[in-house]
């Protein structure tokens, strides 16, 4: 079977392959034939997120200190991607992306003012770990 390498990935597969055993198998013989028709969409769905740009695109964030000069800078984004996903998405986008807040706000379909709090708390809880972490 092929590895994908993270859980999130594993989980996205296994919900597309029944999702396609639900809504668009055939009509299958026997047990075993169901069984083999699952093992092969669960395949071939593990190849094409394996062949994806995305994926391609996506560091570990084991191997992240292998894109950063400056250990800090490492930490920060380890850090960062630890995050809620609302607080880590308007961070990368402001800081990473350089969206402005009302460009945040369309893209999200969110007020502009959840978008700013959402920045505020997210800058708050990366500021205690990274401060946790000095200790450390």
């Amino acid at each position: 079977m092929v590895n994908l390498g993270n859980k999130a990935d594993a989980e996205e597969t296994l919900q597309e392959a029944f999702y396609k055993l639900l809504y668009k198998a055939p009509e299958f013989n026997d047990d075993e034939h169901e069984k083999a028709w699952l093992i092969k969409i669960t395949v071939n769905l593990c190849r094409d997120i394996l062949r994806s740009v995305w994926h391609r695109r996506v560091v570990k964030l084991e191997d992240i200190d292998k894109y950063y000069n400056d250990p800090t800078d490492s930490g920060v984004m380890k850090e960062i991607v630890k995050l809620p996903t609302k607080y880590k998405t308007v961070i990368y986008l402001y800081y990473f992306e350089d969206y402005s807040v009302k460009q945040i706000s369309e893209i999200l379909k969110t007020k502009e003012s959840a978008i700013k709090m959402r920045l505020l708390r997210g800058r708050q809880l990366l500021k205690i770990e990274l401060k946790g972490n000095e200790h450390e």
